[in-house]
């Protein structure tokens, strides 16, 4: 059944070297995400100096999503992930992200800053999903706490820009270059120390019905409809959150802070949440992946329906719930990547891995610009009550998963116990 605890086989997760892989991966992909909110740490900057809107400031993360989903779409069309050895799409990926990001700082207006966030997207579909490839040929046992810890590794990543929020007058150039340097160092570590583990994937020559194999699984168009309930709460909050709290300071009668104090919880919101995926796969791999997404999800809509109540009021109440919407927000996220591993024969986890975020961040281009329309009539106390319909979809998907399995539905990946 879907919540039965795993069951390892007497020659699964042996390999000495698994740790030390982990580790590899989860810094190459820490240094790696770092570019994807460079443009968010630095929008007040940009807006003051190109005078931009709310709606505006919000394409500087909307953006990178585009790119991402259009570099997701072609790399599951073409069947990259399944084709191009990981190793080498990874560094690729990651090098050109690099170069990619420094055209933000070069940028003379806010449409050419545009595309160079957008072309930073687009390279970062060969640094995500395949990261989580690779983790997978190392473990089967704890896939759910290995692939939890690389998403955890990556959401500290992201969160790393906002840090520059705590550091008063910081150079946008500044933010920029160190975010692209951490990704080229991510380049290097993985093509100079990574090797496939024990359980690699089989090659496959490219196909164009691969991505039709995907699809006509069952079990990943569930396990992918839960994770889009996922992602429609998921990169609005960390896009908006920060305004949030901005707009939250800005109330009169709210004691005042700092800009540090506001650029460190900014931060600590989003980079809580690495600590949640480490949680969450622990928690999974004991309990079941739908037992955890279920609970995951439900805790992080509740605190979408209850965090307007807090705005304007003491810190005391709203530090504590945006840091445990951040914790239970992505801690299940990993879990979704893992469903996916194993609803689909081996030789297509790449292209479905793919195809599955590329349709996750497609929404999240729409769900992002919601946010500014509700501030802009209802206020930001409203702004993120809507956020609460994806955990409730996704619940409902994650449970008809589950009855898929029960009734027979086949389980690949070797692991047709762990989901």
């Amino acid at each position: 059944m879907l919540n039965a605890a795993p069951t390892a086989t007497p020659d699964t997760d042996h390999d000495p070297r698994r740790w030390r892989m982990l580790a590899l991966l989860a810094a190459a992909e820490l240094l790696g995400m770092s570019v994807w909110f460079s443009g968010s740490a630095v929008s007040s900057q940009l807006a003051e100096r190109w005078a931009l809107d709310g709606a505006q400031v919000g394409w500087l993360t909307t953006a990178v999503q585009v790119g991402f989903v259009l570099g997701t779409a072609l790399s599951a069309l073409f069947n990259l992930a399944d084709v191009v050895p990981s190793r080498a799409l990874f560094a690729s990926a990651a090098t050109l992200g690099a170069l990619a990001n420094l055209g933000l700082a070069a940028a003379t207006d806010f449409r050419w800053a545009l595309l160079s966030r957008a072309a930073c997207g687009v390279c970062l579909a060969g640094v995500y999903p395949p990261a989580m490839k690779m983790t997978a040929t190392w473990f089967r046992a704890r896939r759910g706490l290995a692939i939890g810890t690389i998403v955890g590794a990556l959401t500290i990543g992201k969160a790393g820009p906002y840090l520059a929020q705590a550091v008063p007058a910081l150079p946008i150039g500044a933010v920029v270059l160190a975010t692209s340097v951490c990704t080229a160092v991510a380049a290097l570590l993985v093509w100079l120390a990574y090797a496939e583990g024990p359980y690699a994937f089989p090659p496959r020559r490219f196909s164009w019905s691969l991505v039709a194999t995907v699809v006509h699984e069952r079990r990943w168009r569930l396990a992918t409809g839960g994770y889009l309930g996922h992602m429609a709460e998921l990169y609005s909050y960390w896009t908006w959150i920060p305004a949030f709290l901005l707009a939250s300071a800005q109330v009169p009668g709210v004691p005042p802070v700092s800009p540090r104090f506001l650029g460190a919880l900014s931060f600590g919101v989003i980079a809580v949440g690495g600590m949640g995926c480490v949680w969450g796969g622990l928690v999974a791999d004991r309990i079941g992946r739908a037992a955890l997404v279920t609970r995951a999800m439900a805790i992080s809509g509740s605190c979408a329906l209850l965090i307007g109540l807090a705005f304007g009021r003491s810190w005391w109440l709203l530090a504590p719930l945006a840091l445990v919407w951040g914790f239970f927000v992505i801690a299940d996220s990993a879990q979704f990547s893992v469903l996916v591993t194993e609803s689909v024969p081996p030789h297509a986890v790449g292209t479905a891995l793919t195809l599955q975020t590329s349709l996750g961040f497609l929404l999240t281009t729409i769900t992002i610009q919601l946010v500014p329309l509700v501030v802009a009539r209802a206020g930001w106390a409203w702004a993120f009550t809507l956020l609460a319909v994806g955990p409730v979809l996704g619940i409902l998907a994650i449970r008809r998963l589950g009855g898929v399995t029960a009734n027979g539905g086949t389980a690949y990946g070797g692991t047709a116990t762990t989901s």
